[in-house]
């Protein structure tokens, strides 16, 4: 059986760039168990609720959701169970320092096979506030209202 190749996604979380503002974007592996790969074969993911934590100098993945193998025994997973995160010393130390000191969190933004292996993008992102989340959907409003205005000119319409 060939190799896979390039990148499968799994599971986005669209929120997430709607309830934040991304400062950084890190390249995680996970450790998982066999019957949670097979079940994310099969797209049984969800990053809703997920977030990630450094303790002890390792970074958590929690609230991520994989839903049980079906084919699975005795032997299956835990759906909510906490998943640690396989980053660099360096970036876990960066990570940490701007944790603590900026009051940044980290979201995972999605999940997705690379070459075969899963991979988690986690990203280093503030908090927006409401008035934040309405200007931004104002302008993306204004953008789209232009970029129509603009098409119905090119087509000779008004």
């Amino acid at each position: 059986m060939p190799k896979e190749q390039g990148r499968k996604a799994i599971a986005t979380n669209r929120k997430a760039r709607h309830d934040y503002s991304i400062v950084d974007t890190y390249e995680c592996g996970v450790v998982l168990m066999g019957t949670e790969v097979k079940s994310l074969r099969a797209g049984r993911a969800s990053l809703v609720d997920a977030f990630a934590t450094v303790d002890d100098g390792e970074v958590w993945l929690r609230g991520l959701h994989i839903t049980e193998y079906e084919m699975g025994t005795w032997t299956n997973h835990e759906p909510r169970r906490n998943r640690k995160l396989l980053l660099h010393k360096a970036e876990i130390l960066k990570l940490i320092g701007k944790t603590k000191e900026s009051g940044l969190s980290l979201v995972p933004l999605s999940m997705y096979f690379k070459d075969g292996k899963v991979k988690v993008e986690l990203a280093l992102a503030k908090g927006k506030k409401t008035w934040d989340k309405r200007q931004a959907l104002a302008k993306r409003d204004a953008e789209r209202e232009t970029s129509r205005a603009i098409g119905r000119w090119a087509k000779g319409r008004r």
